[in-house]
């Protein structure tokens, strides 16, 4: 069964969050039991404007520190949204700023947990300041350690722009991020909306793409983020970690996808039948349902998946498509993570509405990220691979390592019906019975895998069933024997 996200076991776990939990128990959660080292727990601003002289609560609203997570060092920090509601003030910024400095230093991942109002107002332009310090320390971390912002509380004005640099967001139930709350919304625009559907989980889960993962609890959220980490570096001067090999699902891959390309297929099954233990955890799964990206293991290794699939707009790539496949690709190659890419697309989403959408801009991201990437990357071409998604989705033209097709794999221009309709138009006007054995004719001529194989466009004709060994095989021999250090940043889309 495919597996798409971890839930821990409240009962069984005593680290587990409880209802009503601070900063320091959420860590805790996230943690291995015991590892929290807090750093800065005494630090207090020293505003005295608007009764601030009478609130200055030891550690200024947020907890940060280092620990361990799954035996290795992280760098971590929680807004507290009870102590003067977690709001930003100066030293609050320098406790998360520093945290971040001290990450790259060290080579650590970052989680920030966040649960805060926004910016303490009653310390005006420091408070901005203190942003602009953290959103520094985002960009500098960039590429060079992992980062994921975890969404337990509010996320509101200014505070979004932390998350939105990193490189996941993760957002319980219960969490919001807006630029703008509902009070400020009604009385510039007069529009009348909650804070859940301004900016709760099924907004950027579904319809932004803010979120890259969207679960029920906070524990669920902390879990998952111990899961996503597991399957990265703690930087980019380091591999990924391996773990032991698992066997696949048990399914017969050549039966999976139907030979008629118009009929549709979860292509996670696909993957199911490939990957370690049948087991992927994709990212952003609800929006751009068209492509499926994720991260999964082979042989013990970890690998990201790139996918269109033909069950959500016939696997067309679009302009959401691009961008969520370009990030993830850019993401994979910064931190040294082989990129698999199983290709099934016929074409880029026709219509007015893409091209006013930006799909030439967004479409030109993919293209740039796969042909800039230089971590092993290797193609299967699964059923079809039609015109420009063609080459953008990491072909040999630009520059993949390998490209193997199962058997019934079609690579052309465009689909046979309608090149034949291009190609024989006056024929077909002439004598319209004419039409399928024209479009036969192009299938052959033109289309056939055996004739991409014959140029070179792709290296081998494989039996769909022995895709995983091919791949574990091919990957092996491309990964390098240490990390490269810094290659990128992970640029936001």
């Amino acid at each position: 069964m495919l597996e798409t996200m971890l839930t821990g076991d409240p009962a069984a776990d005593p680290r587990a969050l409880r209802p009503g939990d601070g900063a320091r128990a959420r860590l805790a959660a996230l943690l291995d039991e015991g590892s929290l080292v807090e750093l800065g727990s005494r630090r207090r601003h020293e505003k005295s404007a608007f009764g601030l002289d009478s609130k200055r609560p030891d550690g200024d609203g947020v907890v940060a520190g280092v620990g361990r997570l799954d035996g290795r060092s992280v760098s971590v920090y929680a807004q507290d949204g009870k102590v003067l509601g977690g709001s930003l003030g100066e030293a609050h910024a320098d406790k998360i700023s520093r945290t971040l400095t001290q990450a790259v230093r060290g080579g650590t991942p970052v989680v920030g947990v966040n649960d805060s109002g926004g910016a303490r107002i009653q310390e005006g332009v420091a408070a901005l300041d203190g942003y602009g310090a953290v959103f520094t320390g985002n960009v500098a971390a960039s590429g060079r350690v992992p980062q994921v912002a975890v969404l337990l509380g509010p996320c509101a004005g200014g505070a979004v722009y932390s998350p939105a640099l990193m490189d996941f967001v993760v957002m319980a139930d219960h969490a919001t991020m807006f630029l703008t709350g509902p009070r400020v919304v009604k009385a510039v625009t007069g529009e009348d909306v909650t804070a859940r559907a301004l900016g709760g989980p099924e907004v950027h889960g579904t319809r932004s793409g803010a979120a890259h993962f969207t679960v029920g609890s906070e524990q669920e959220a902390l879990d998952v983020t111990r899961r996503l980490l597991s399957y990265l570096p703690s930087s980019c001067d380091e591999l990924p970690p391996v773990v032991d090999a698992r066997p696949p699902t048990e399914v017969d891959l050549a039966e999976l996808v139907p030979s008629d390309g118009s009929r549709p297929y979860d292509v996670r099954d696909v993957i199911a039948g490939i990957v370690d233990g049948g087991e992927l955890l994709e990212v952003q799964p609800d929006w751009a349902r068209n492509v499926v990206i994720g991260f999964a293991r082979m042989d013990g290794h970890s690998v990201g998946v790139v996918a269109n699939q033909a069950a959500w707009l016939a696997g067309c790539l679009d302009a959401t498509a691009s961008e969520k496949a370009a990030r993830f690709v850019r993401f994979c190659d910064a931190f040294g993570v082989p990129i698999v890419s199983l290709v099934d697309v016929p074409g880029f989403l026709p219509g007015s509405s893409q091209e006013l959408g930006g799909v030439i801009r967004k479409g030109a991201k993919l293209l740039h990220a796969y042909t800039n990437a230089t971590v092993p990357r290797v193609t299967v071409v699964l059923r079809k691979a039609f015109g420009g998604a063609y080459i953008v989705m990491n072909s040999r033209s630009i520059g993949a390592d390998a490209v193997l097709a199962w058997p019934d794999a079609q690579l052309a221009v465009m689909g046979a019906e309608g090149a034949a309709d291009v190609i024989f138009r006056r024929r077909i006007e002439a004598d319209p019975e004419l039409r399928e054995e024209l479009v036969d004719e192009y299938r052959r001529e033109a289309m056939d895998v055996g004739l991409a194989a014959d140029r070179g466009s792709v290296d081998e004709i494989i039996d769909p069933n022995d895709t995983r060994a091919a791949l574990v095989e091919l990957l092996a021999a491309r990964r390098p024997a240490r990390a490269r250090g810094f290659v990128h940043d992970n640029l936001p889309q």
